[in-house]
């Protein structure tokens, strides 16, 4: 998966700096917001065969809810301070940071809402941080515990990095690692919304 999002993003750079007129570089640019509701419909398919999700929401109650507000309030306080070390707004800086690791909607929605170069620091700076967790969960897992390799890796915690949290922590951090990355994708779009509208 990590091999096929790098080549997936170089093969896209090559394509762009080659040839703007190509046909499936218009096509994709006239229809990313289609992309963007297709990509949205795959979270609800995702979200909809955890079965297992009902029972432990009323296993836990508001416990489940610890975990994913942590790692939005620190996402959010991370991008507002690399703002000003960067320059860029407030605003532009904790909408970056809303993505929480969702490179993809990241990317199409911040581009859409505020241009190509934020689009494009939204989506790199988000596939970084679904790159490094996937390097950082085991030292995570050792040096701190297994919680906060949940917090490493954000709303992809229930899918792409769901195999390094199975194979580094255990059985109820995996459960939690699902309902995180659950509730922090169900977020995204929301945090990132909000972030425009004041």
């Amino acid at each position: 998966m990590l091999i096929l999002a790098l080549i997936a993003l170089i093969t896209g750079i090559l394509c762009g700096t080659w040839n703007s007129d190509n046909i499936i570089i218009s096509a994709i640019s006239l229809h990313k917001n289609l992309i963007l509701y297709i990509l949205m419909f795959s979270v609800g398919i995702s979200i909809g065969r955890h079965h297992e999700l009902i029972r432990k929401i009323k296993e836990y109650h508001i416990k489940i809810f610890i975990i994913p507000t942590g790692v939005i309030l620190g996402s959010l306080i991370g991008g507002i301070i690399c703002s000003f070390i960067t320059g860029y707004s407030v605003y532009d800086g904790a909408a970056v940071s809303s993505g929480l690791g969702w490179y993809s909607l990241a990317g199409i929605t911040i581009e859409n809402l505020s241009g190509v170069q934020l689009g494009s620091i939204a989506f790199l700076s988000n596939l970084m941080r679904e790159l490094f967790s996937f390097f950082s969960i085991p030292i995570i897992s050792k040096r701190l515990n297994y919680y906060c390799c949940i917090a490493a890796a954000g709303a992809t915690s229930e899918d792409t990095t769901l195999p390094m949290m199975i194979k580094y922590t255990n059985e109820e951090t995996v459960i939690f690692s699902v309902l995180n990355g659950v509730i922090c994708s169900a977020f995204v779009p929301i945090l990132i919304s909000l972030c425009y509208s004041f």
